[in-house]
């Protein structure tokens, strides 16, 4: 298989995938996409609103529409939904057509990141931290499974995460011809 320029992050709410994903792509020259940010310009409301008139499973539908469409691009950094491994087809396209980092985080952290965001309907319980730890136990061997590599997001900056990242992506081109050398880097 030929390697992709893509790069797919993975990993719960709150993990840094849209931080990191930016930061990334402007130092590798690629295109940024948050698959959340493309559904909801793509269906006017936003994720909260489509859980209450769809449910879930509406989200989910809409949500591997997506990311089959953008996974085949070229020369992007997707950040994904943090739902996104559940479904067996998300996996497959993300895991043939780039190379997949899961930002592995604890769920205290997690819930520290998120505690006051209203915009993430599965944490609108009574017990949002046991909800990530649980959303962490059914997710985190889906994230192992498609992730080429993994990156600890805990405290550490942002910069320092895509440095450590960089390095990461680099010594896993080395020898193989990775065509995003061809695009150029910042």
């Amino acid at each position: 298989m030929i390697p992709s320029c893509n790069i797919f992050l993975v990993g719960l709410m709150g993990a840094g995938k849209t931080t990191i994903g930016k930061l990334l792509a402007r130092q590798r020259g690629l295109e940024f996409i948050d698959s959340d940010h493309e559904i909801v310009a793509r269906c006017g409301v936003s994720i909260p609103t489509i859980f209450e008139i769809e449910g879930e499973a509406g989200f989910r539908r809409r949500e591997a529409a997506v990311i089959d469409e953008l996974s085949q691009r070229q020369g992007i950094v997707l950040a994904t939904g943090g739902g996104a491994v559940l479904l067996e087809e998300n996996r497959a396209h993300l895991k043939d057509r780039g190379t997949v980092v899961y930002l592995r985080c604890q769920p205290q952290e997690l819930y520290l990141r998120t505690r006051h965001d209203k915009n993430r309907p599965l944490l609108q319980t009574d017990d949002p931290l046991g909800r990530l730890k649980s959303l962490f136990t059914v997710r985190h061997p889906l994230y192992m499974q498609v992730a080429d590599m993994v990156l600890d997001s805990g405290r550490q900056s942002a910069s320092l995460l895509v440095q450590r990242l960089e390095n990461s992506l680099d010594l896993a081109s080395v020898g193989r011809g990775d065509p995003c050398e061809a695009l150029g880097r910042a």
